[in-house]
């Protein structure tokens, strides 16, 4: 998931380099800022994509109250607004029309002196620019003898209040509207409760409107027409008296104006570095580090880089590839850098192997400048096991069928420096490591291995590959019991002689001695009818050994049935001669040497390590189910 989304910051860094293009053309830049601004917005569309279309009246009013905190009312027939055009604070010659207004007509509904036009099906009143206006508002008969100068700006851009009138005019104003009172009084009948306050007094009007109709977006009605509450004459307020002379008149209630606030700039998100500069960064923090030895500025580098998880195999990489032509101190500095990354958790075994492997590709090339450069990874390698950054099963993967030979060999070369041959041994053959398939191909087998790990000072890692090259020799020196034992207690660990491996080479060594002695060769027909002086050596021989094996052998189940196998590989090898196997069982079961429930354990194990059972079953099966048999009888006996 973390890969995802770097990718993702990759390609929004490119889409954002695009953007500042001037070559490209303007289309496909403002393209890329669209889609670059839409994932910083968490994928929402700006508003201007999502309301593009017609919007109904109630839609424009709703809009009005979310964006401005305007409320404008719907407008109806009890609603024709005549105290805005024959109250007596209106000049005698203000022309409140389409000019006058300017964008607020259109926006806000039709106003006072504004129709909708013109045609047959529309309805004309006073107020129409067609018929109303001329023939029956007193306001627009031609009175334009009575009107004094020019007022300096007349609803000055929608918002400021209009000219102040000398003592004369707002005389001429008040006698005019005294003749018009009778007209009002019969149109106020059919006007809202609102507009039936008379008249209003001049600080009490402004054009900013009231707290109550400034909504928080959150909270914004359905603007639904409705019906208005009449109020009866005895609760209406008395007219009030003409504005103060020198004040100018203004609409609607004084209320402060609502707070615009400016949305916060977003700041553009900071491109991630490329690989270059990682590459740089990560060479700058090895370089000082290894100058400095000071380790917690180092991991503080590598963590204020935030580099991203695909790119930490090649900051390994850079920080073996800087400390390769330096001092072994400074190497196992960048060891010990290496590690604590993997304790602050910021790298894995996993990053590290891929990094080893990197260097490693490029080393016939470093090979030029730095001849030993795979002691030097080896080392790194060595460190990384001890430190348990990896296992030696998951150095040994990727190195299997000798790739980049000798290179695994030289890391247990270096790891037994560092620590010591027991501990490395024990880890060793807890790895479960096939040795030979760390060889080439052509080296691939017993012989061979073990020169080649003579050669390394790794023979200690096969003590049992020793042994069983040497027991046969010692055997065949001085076969005697006693001498047997105490070579095998001089030359192996006790910790072996319990291992089954041990067992299966001590049986084998003893089998093959027999065999030789018998001077019968592979594939001579007396191995499948030999003489009765044969089967007495062969028997006598097997016995001379008996003390030997009881002693590895005694208590131990496991063991036992390890050298049922290794006689089974022995025969197996010999293509199994006509009773060989049923001879050695049955003088095996004699002496003592194997007890009956070990038969029956290899009888019913279903291993298939060693190769031949099939064969061997078929040869024992019928003595093995008279052993059975005499089992259960003797059990019978005992209970009885």
């Amino acid at each position: 998931t973390f890969v995802f989304f770097s990718l993702m910051d990759q390609y929004f860094g490119r889409m954002r380099s695009l953007m500042n293009n001037k070559d490209l053309p303007a289309r496909i830049r403002f393209l890329l800022q669209d889609t670059v601004e839409l994932r910083e917005n968490n994928w929402v569309p700006r508003k201007a994509f999502i309301d593009n279309g017609p919007k109904t009246i109630n839609q424009i009013r709703q809009d009005a109250v979310k964006d401005l905190g305007v409320f404008i009312p719907p407008m109806n027939q009890g609603m024709r607004m005549d105290f805005f055009l024959e109250g007596p604070f209106m000049p005698n010659r203000m022309k409140l029309d389409r000019e006058t207004l300017g964008g607020l007509a259109d926006m806000f509904g039709q106003m006072p002196g504004s129709g909708i036009g013109t045609g047959p099906g529309v309805i004309q009143d006073r107020f129409s620019p067609t018929l109303g206006r001329r023939r029956t508002n007193p306001l627009f008969n031609g009175h334009s003898g009575h009107m004094a100068s020019q007022p300096q700006s007349q609803f000055d851009l929608g918002m400021k209040p209009f000219i102040t009138s000398n003592q004369g005019q707002n005389q001429h104003f008040h006698n005019q509207n005294q003749n018009h009172s009778n007209q009002q009084q019969a149109q106020s009948k059919d006007m809202p409760p609102r507009f039936k306050k008379g008249q209003l007094n001049a600080d009490e009007i402004s054009l900013r409107p009231a707290q109550s109709f400034l909504m928080n977006k959150n909270q914004v009605p359905k603007l639904q027409p409705q019906i208005p509450t009449m109020i009866p004459p005895s609760a209406q307020p008395p007219r009030t008296q003409t504005p103060p002379l020198g004040q100018p008149p203004q609409l609607g209630l004084k209320t402060n104006p609502p707070l615009i606030q400016e949305k916060p700039q977003k700041t553009t998100k900071k491109p991630a570095p490329s690989k270059e500069e990682l590459l740089k960064m990560t060479e700058n923090i090895v370089t000082e580090y290894l100058n400095s030895k000071n380790m917690e500025e180092a991991v503080s580098g590598v963590k204020e880089m935030k580099a991203p998880k695909h790119f930490l195999p090649e900051m390994l990489s850079k920080i073996i590839l800087c400390s390769l032509e330096r001092t072994d101190e400074d190497r196992e500095q960048a060891s010990t850098l290496i590690h604590t990354l993997r304790t602050e958790g910021f790298i894995t075994g996993e990053n590290f192997m891929q990094a080893l492997l990197n260097v490693l590709d490029q080393c016939p090339k470093i090979e030029v400048d730095i001849p030993l450069v795979k002691s030097y990874l080896a080392q790194f390698a060595a460190r990384a096991v001890i430190a348990e950054l990896v296992s030696v099963a998951e150095l040994a993967h990727p190195l299997e069928n000798g790739n980049h030979f000798p290179l695994f060999l030289l890391c247990l070369q270096q790891a037994s420096k560092l620590k010591d041959r027991e501990w490395l041994t024990d880890l060793f053959q807890q790895s479960k490591v096939n040795m030979q398939k760390m060889l080439p191909e052509i080296d691939q087998n017993k012989d061979r291995m073990l020169e080649i790990l003579e050669g390394k000072g790794l023979n200690f890692l096969f003590p049992l590959l020793k042994l069983e090259k040497e027991l046969l020799k010692q055997i065949k020196a001085d076969p005697s019991p006693q001498a047997i034992y105490k070579w095998i207690k001089d030359n192996i660990s006790p910790k072996l002689h319990t291992d089954k491996g041990f067992i299966n080479i001590l049986v084998t060594s003893f089998l093959q001695y027999i065999f030789a002695e018998l001077g019968v060769n592979e594939g001579d027909e007396q191995l499948a009818s030999p003489s009765k002086e044969q089967l007495d050596q062969e028997k006598q021989l097997l016995l001379s050994f008996k003390p030997v094996l009881q002693k590895f052998l005694h208590d131990h189940t496991d063991l036992q049935v390890s050298a049922l196998y290794a006689l089974q590989v022995h025969c197996n090898a010999n293509a199994f001669p006509k009773g060989m196997l049923l001879r050695y069982f049955v003088n095996l079961y004699d002496m003592e040497i194997i007890e009956e429930e070990c038969f029956l354990a290899w009888k019913e194990d279903i291993s298939q390590e060693f190769p031949g059972k099939g064969k061997a079953l078929f040869q024992v099966n019928q003595w093995l189910t008279w052993l059975e048999t005499a089992e259960e009888e003797e059990s019978e006996e005992e209970a009885d």
